[in-house]
C-alpha cells in the first residue's frame, strides 16, 4: 500500500463507496500527469521550432495545474459534487493534451510520447473514479 492509498484509508470520513485505492490511483496519476506536463513544456521550450509548439505549451500547462489541483481536491475526500466537476475537467485537460502531445509525438518528439502516455493514463483514472462516485 502506498503512503497516498494508507493516508486516504485513514480518513474519519471517507467518500461513501468509494474503494480507497481507486481513489489513491487516481491521486497519484494526478500528481504524475501534472509533474510531466510541466516537464513536457519545459521540454517544448528547449526545441528549435518552439514557435509551432506555443498550442502544446500552453495545454501542457492548463494540464499540469489542473491535474496538480485535481490530486489535491480529492485526496480530501469531502465534496463528491465538486469531485466529479474537477475529475470531468482534468479528464478533458488530459484528453486534449494528449492529442497535441500525440501529433508531436508522431514526428519524433520522445517528450511528448511520454506526456501523451501520462496523460491518456490520468484521462483513463478520471473516468474510472468518475464512474465510482456516489450520485
Amino acid at each position: 500500500m502506498t503512503h497516498a492509498a494508507e493516508m486516504l484509508a485513514s480518513s474519519p470520513a471517507p467518500i461513501p463507496g468509494v474503494d480507497v485505492a481507486l481513489l489513491a490511483d487516481t491521486a497519484l496519476a494526478a500528481f504524475d500527469c501534472a509533474q510531466t506536463c510541466t516537464a513536457c513544456a519545459n521540454a517544448c521550450l528547449g526545441e528549435p521550432q518552439v514557435q509551432e509548439l506555443v498550442r502544446c505549451i500552453r495545454l501542457n500547462l492548463h494540464c499540469a495545474d489542473l491535474c496538480d489541483t485535481t490530486g489535491r481536491l480529492i485526496s480530501r475526500q469531502e465534496n463528491p459534487e465538486l469531485a466529479r466537476a474537477i475529475l470531468q475537467a482534468c479528464g478533458l485537460a488530459c484528453k486534449l493534451c494528449a492529442e497535441e502531445c500525440e501529433r508531436h509525438a508522431a514526428m519524433g518528439m520522445q517528450h511528448c510520447r511520454v506526456c501523451a502516455d501520462a496523460c491518456r493514463t490520468c484521462e483513463q483514472a478520471c473516468t474510472r473514479l468518475l464512474a465510482a462516485l456516489p450520485r
